[in-house]
């Protein structure tokens, strides 16, 4: 998801193909073509223009609920609501990774992981890193460092929700331990307070603090890979739990 303007200006973009396995749109004010995965005008007047993640959540529609009980819901298109078992079901099939090739036209080829093996990455201090949701089922908590900033990844099995913060606040490096099963419940080392999977302090010393959110995608390898070929990859420590 991202911001639908440049310089400024809304945009209003269209498919326009696939590049490199990975779906091209273009705009329809200048006729720009832009990548997915890298969000960069690759051809018109916006070439090297680079559109903006906007912050979203995937997640289950309980989760979802349980966290903005007064949502608004985007209703169906005639039709539609006919298809969603059938697409859910695809759609399932990414949540672990699935075995096989790249599609036909990659052009990444790290060999790390499976090319369909699903991942959330980010981008921060000119560093990216990939976390294989396979290893965050495992260890459901990540005290980590990228690009130089502190960063914490928190993963709930149960509904297959990853968010990912900032480990800081007043200028203190945070560490944090999961305080339930279902990873929902946080505590950090330092001051034994507890928090939510969404960056709130609910109880303790700092209660009431909010850490700065950090954007995932969620991404097949073979498109995270392809356009960051310089990425890490998190390697959980054996028989290591966050």
């Amino acid at each position: 998801m991202f911001r639908a303007e440049a310089n400024r200006k809304a945009l209003e973009f269209d498919t326009a193909g696939v590049v490199g396995s990975n779906e091209v749109f273009k705009d329809r004010q200048t006729g720009s073509k832009w990548q997915q995965s890298s969000l960069e005008a690759t051809s018109g007047p916006l070439k090297g223009t680079h559109l903006r993640l906007y912050p979203f959540l995937e997640t289950t529609w309980m989760e979802w609920r349980s966290q903005h009980p007064d949502t608004l819901v985007l209703k169906p298109l005639p039709g539609y609501a006919e298809r969603m078992a059938s697409e859910n079901a695809i759609i399932d099939q990414g949540v672990s990774g699935m075995a096989g090739p790249a599609p036909y036209g990659s052009l990444g080829h790290d060999n790390r992981l499976r090319p369909r093996d699903t991942v959330v990455g980010f981008e921060t201090g000119g560093v990216a890193k990939a976390y294989p949701i396979a290893a965050l089922d495992k260890v459901r908590i990540v005290n980590d460092r990228v690009g130089g900033t502190p960063v914490i990844i928190i993963h709930q099995p149960p509904s297959d929700t990853t968010t990912a913060y900032v480990a800081e606040t007043n200028g203190k490096t945070l560490r944090f331990r999961a305080a339930n099963a279902a990873a929902s419940r946080l505590t950090d080392l330092e001051t034994h307070s507890t928090w939510n999977a969404y960056g709130e302090c609910v109880g303790g010393k700092l209660n009431g603090t909010h850490l700065k959110r950090l954007i995932l995608e969620p991404e097949f390898w073979f498109a995270w890979s392809e356009f960051h070929p310089k990425t890490e990859l998190y390697v959980p420590e054996t028989g290591h739990r966050s």
